[in-house]
Formats: C-alpha cells, structure tokens, sequence
C-alpha cells in the first residue's frame, strides 16, 4: 500500500486516542480504489470495517472473532474476506500493535505465536517450555506485605547441593535455540543460594542469556568477588520496593535497607564500568495507589546511580501499576487522571535527566499513557485452563518440582502444590514431567482464589488460548487469535 502523508498515516494511528477513524477510512478507500483491487462502492463500505476492525484489537487483542465479525454486523463470507484484505495492508497491522493495547501483541502474543508454542499448549501435544523460570533461593531476607511467601517458610540448607546440581542437569538438558529461555527468580531470593554463579557460568557457557531478578540486598561485593560467575549474566533486573529508608521498612518489614540497596547498585554500577562488563542494569517499579508523584523521586533515583558511574547509566525501568485488591481491578476516574499526569511529568524529567534510559511501562501504562482507559488482563477461576500451558512457561523450584503458574513456587503455600506437576530427579527430566502432565489426559481443577498463582505473563498467555479455542470452536480455526 502507497504512502500519501498525513491520510496515510491517518491509518496506523487509527486505533490511538485523537486519531481519525473517518480520515483512515478514506485513506484506505483511495488506496483500494486505485490500485484495482475494488471498486469504489466495494471500497467504501470495506474500508469503515477495515479500521474497525483495528480499533477492536488494538484495544481487546482477546476479542474472539465471532464476537468482532457480530460487532462489525457481517456474515461470515465477508467477514473472511475483511480477514483476507487486512493482512495485506501493513499500516493496518502497524495500528493494532502500535495501539493502546500493544503491548500485548509486541512483547508476549507475537513472539509465543513465532514459536508454535500456543498451537502446542492448544492442542495438548508435548513440548518443551519455550521459558523456564529457575527458582534457586532457598530463604528471603524481606517479608513483603505483598508476597504470597509463608513466613518463615524456606528449604533446607541440606537442600543446596542436590538442587544445584539438579538445576545444572537442567540446564544442560534445555534446548538452545532459543538464548533467552531461562531466566533466575523466585519463590524466594535467588542471591541466598551460594552456588549461584556457577549455575549462571554454566548457563552463559551454552550460550544462555540469563536475567537475573533479585531484591539486589545481597548484591555486594562479597557476594561477587566469591560468586564471580554473576558477571556472566544477560541482565540484573532489581525490583525496587519504596525511595527511602521509611517506605522501604513499611514494604519488606527491614529496616535500614533502602540504603543498602541503594549502596549495592551504586557500587555495581562502578564495578561493571571499571571492568568493562556488559551486564545490564534495571529496575523493575510498581506504582502503588496514591503514589503516581513519586515517579519522579525516582527519577532522581536514577539519575543518583547514573552518577556513580556516568560512563555506564542505568540500562532500563519497568514501570508497573498494581491495583489488584480492588474488586474490578479498575482505577477511579480522579486516579487514572493523576497517574496519568504523573506517568507525564515521569516521562518529561527522565527524558531530561536520563536520556539514555529506556523505559517499559507495560500493558496498561501503556494504554494509560496513549490516553485509553484499557484494563489489565483478569482471569477468574472458571477461566483457568485445568491443562494450564507447560508447553509455554513452567517454573522449578531447588527441591526440583515443576509448577505450572509463576506464582506457585513459593515453599508451604497452601494449595500451590496441586500446581506442581512432578518433580526433577537423577531418573526424571523436565522433559519427561511436562510430557507425563500433558499426555495423561487429566487436568487441575481450579478452585476459588486460585488464580492469585498467576501473574500478569500466566493471565495473558490463559485469554489468549480461551480466546483461540474459542475461534476454533467457532469455526475460524485458520484465522484464530487474528493477528499471528
């Protein structure tokens, strides 16, 4: 499809707040009409439907497709035929992934779709994990008032040797087409386990490129003069509880500890720069009710670390919004209006401060930021899939036992081990549990409150399989899920 300035750019920027549903249209009529692929009446009532269609899915990527062809008001004939038209204009495409809901498309369902990996979880066929989580803490320091964590509940330091050792099978087990397959989390904090960095050097050695996520409090210089092999990491990706000492206490129950944290990066930041590593350093931030204004303390906190070494600025930060005890997940009118007002004033003083930093801001950010009231995924138990989806992602704890949901591997959790669906061992390979759950025929039958083992990454890859058997079942099994 030509390009004629404005109107045709009128089409990608369709499905974005402020942008002009009827210019777009036009555009794609003339564009349709002289390059003879209809005429002008067959033009003129495609093309309405056409922008539609990328207004719905550049908002509700989950929309099944009958629900969009009813909405539309089509027969299937045409509706397939629409189908047909918009994968071959690349500026329609361009509109859903660039919409307010986006990021759904670009950062998940996209890339799992390159992969075959949801055909796989659809149609229940053995696979391995396209992403395993390596959950190797075996304690905490924190005791976050968030966390899912049992207090005082941690493994055996008898457990160390037999779970490293496990997780280096793993890891040697794992296929190697795909570097970013594995990444180090938990469950508990990833940095009490001693061994560490030499799971991280085997990892690197096959080409791996591990993300590291940790509180960073036991990041210091003892832990990486006697852990030297975490230098071998892809990235180091610090979840950042509060801006000072009284947030930080009021969060983690440890006081004291934002300035120790805030030493520990700081001190990374020189140490990378003087031996030239190229780890990369982030943070991840959740932005809590009522606090919006605090983004741009954090950029001072950026800038504070930029400081420490100029030479090698902070790499990125994921901004996050968490209103998960409210009912409906929805935030108030007066509330979306202040966070996005802060989200604004964020992105201005960091573009002035810390130029080079590149910031996430999620799904819903996103949405906010572009000016679109779109929500966050919400599965309820009768949406969990009782097969789940171990072909995608599955997580291993240091006792070896495979979890289906992110949110599960946490020792003692009551009613998390009916998620675990068998465990490594000397005899037993992930790849012999994932094939034993998924062949067997038998799924987990959720129950209330369940859904809490999912985070944000389970939730989307779920509406994405209902919304794909959903299209298959009504009949549009070689368009499912629209965009692949």
């Amino acid at each position: 499809m030509a390009r004629h300035g404005a109107v045709a750019d009128s089409v990608s920027d369709c499905t974005l707040p402020g942008g002009d549903p009827a210019a777009a249209a036009e555009a794609l009529r003339h564009e349709m009409v002289t390059g003879g692929r209809m005429t002008d009446a067959e033009a003129r009532k495609a093309a309405g439907h056409l922008v539609r269609l990328a207004r719905i899915y550049g908002t509700a990527p989950f929309t099944p497709l009958e629900k969009a062809r009813a909405d539309i008001g089509v027969g299937r004939p045409a509706f397939r035929h629409l189908l047909d038209v918009f994968g071959t204009v690349p500026q329609l495409r361009s509109a859903v992934e660039n919409g307010p809901a986006g990021k759904y498309w670009t950062n998940t369902l996209l890339p799992l779709e390159r992969r075959g990996v949801l055909d796989a979880a659809l149609h229940r066929r053995p696979a391995f994990p396209y992403s395993v989580g390596l959950y190797p803490g075996p304690t905490c320091m924190f005791r976050c008032h968030f966390c899912v964590r049992v207090t005082g509940a941690r493994y055996a330091h008898s457990a160390l040797d037999e779970g490293n050792a496990m997780f280096a099978a793993l890891i040697d087990e794992m296929p190697t087409d795909n570097p970013d397959a594995m990444y180090l989390s938990g469950g508990l904090e990833p940095l009490t386990n001693p061994g560490l960095g030499s799971l991280v050097r085997r990892a690197a050695g096959r080409g791996f490129r591990l993300t590291l996520y940790t509180n960073a409090f036991a990041l210091t210089d003892r832990t990486l003069e006697r852990q030297d092999g975490l230098w071998r990491l892809h990235a180091v990706r610090t979840s950042l509880y509060g801006l000072n000492d009284d947030e930080y206490a009021a969060t983690t129950g440890k006081k004291a500890a934002f300035g120790r944290v805030k030493a520990n990066l700081q001190r990374f930041q020189r140490l990378r720069s003087e031996r030239a590593e190229p780890v990369r350093l982030g943070l991840n931030y959740i932005v809590l009710p009522g606090r919006g204004r605090r983004l741009l303390d954090l950029v001072d906190f950026v800038a504070g670390l930029n400081a420490a070494a100029p030479d090698r600025p902070l790499d990125f930060v994921s901004l996050r919004e968490d209103y998960s005890g409210r009912p409906d997940g929805r935030l108030t009118g007066a509330e979306r209006a202040e966070l996005r007002d802060a989200l604004t004033g964020f992105r201005e003083k960091a573009a002035a401060m810390t130029p080079t930093l590149h910031i996430d801001y999620g799904y819903a950010l996103n949405a906010l930021m572009a000016g679109a009231d779109t929500e966050l995924v919400r599965i309820r138990p009768e949406d969990m899939r009782p097969t789940a989806h171990p072909q995608v992602a599955v997580q291993v704890d240091l006792l070896g036992d495979v979890y289906l949901y992110r949110e599960a591997g946490f020792p003692e959790l009551p009613g998390a081990d009916r998620y675990s669906i068998g465990r490594i061992s000397p005899g037993t390979t992930l790849a012999h549990v994932v094939e034993r759950f998924v062949t067997r025929g038998r799924g987990i039958l959720p129950a209330e409150g369940d859904e809490y083992f999912m985070d944000g990454f389970d939730q989307v890859v779920t509406a994405r399989l209902n919304q794909l058997e959903t299209d298959t079942a009504d009949g549009w099994a070689d368009r499912r899920g629209f965009l692949r």
